[in-house]
């Protein structure tokens, strides 16, 4: 147990150093009763589904692709493929995740990744203020904008919604 709480301290320290370093406020917060889904996300803060945004992990080759959506949408894959007609794009696996961004599925932070990824932003996030985002573990969360995420991740606007 002490080995996970490790873990997560250093993930969410991780996820906590790289705002910092984007300019962006520590707003860190803990949910107790976990957050590894939108729907768990939005009950632990009292707000709509649609303001969690998900960091879902695709492969884009043998590298990674961020795609951060609202937690009610689903991601049309043929959209998200078509941003990418010449890559060779599918399903990241929970060790893939792991490697790839150093933090477990449930808790991928849209910053603080061991290999930087390429990032598609869900163009539906823009209407929606404030937004929560995982903080580098299930149990911890982040409050930002689309704005704030557009400038910390580098990511690129897509209609994504299935």
């Amino acid at each position: 147990m002490a080995e996970k709480a490790e873990k997560t301290a250093g993930s969410v320290a991780r996820v906590r150093a790289a705002l910092l370093a984007a300019g962006h406020p520590d707003t860190i917060i803990p949910a107790p009763a976990g957050a590894r889904t939108a729907a768990d996300a939005a009950a632990a803060l009292g707000c709509e589904v649609a303001r969690i945004v998900k960091s879902l992990i695709f492969r884009l080759g043998d590298a990674p692709l961020l795609v951060l959506v609202s937690g009610a949408n689903r991601v049309d894959p043929a959209r998200l493929a078509a941003l990418f007609p010449a890559a060779a794009l599918g399903r990241a696996d929970a060790a893939f995740v792991r490697a790839a961004t150093g933090f477990a599925i449930g808790g991928v932070a849209p910053l603080g990744h061991l290999t930087p990824p390429e990032t598609v932003i869900d163009a539906d996030l823009l209407a929606l203020d404030p937004l929560f985002a995982a903080a580098g573990a299930p149990d911890y969360l982040f409050r930002t904008s689309a704005e704030a995420l557009l400038r910390i991740t580098g990511g690129r606007v897509a209609e994504l919604r299935a």
